[in-house]
């Protein structure tokens, strides 16, 4: 799989997360940050994704501390990133 095929499926995961608040926060995201992502970004936000929506949530918002095994480069964009309607 291309690259790009990868980061359309990214893409499109982040947006159909099944909880609206996840999908603007991942969907934000993905929209920003995938256009730019090395394979190795590509490979940490798709590990991301197999996370659980109350898990990421808590994780993003600091409700929960992010557990050490979670923590990296991407994971920390993610945690500082906010929604920002775009339009």
């Amino acid at each position: 799989m291309t690259d790009e095929r990868r980061r359309e499926r990214l893409r499109f995961r982040s947006w159909h997360r099944g909880t609206r608040e996840m999908d603007l926060l991942l969907g934000s995201f993905a929209d920003r940050h995938l256009p730019a992502f090395s394979p190795e970004q590509l490979d940490a936000y798709e590990a991301i994704l197999q996370q659980t929506d109350p898990d990421l949530y808590d994780w993003i918002t600091g409700k929960s501390a992010l557990p050490t095994e979670r923590d990296g480069e991407v994971m920390r964009m993610l945690v500082e990133h906010r929604y920002a309607r775009s339009g």
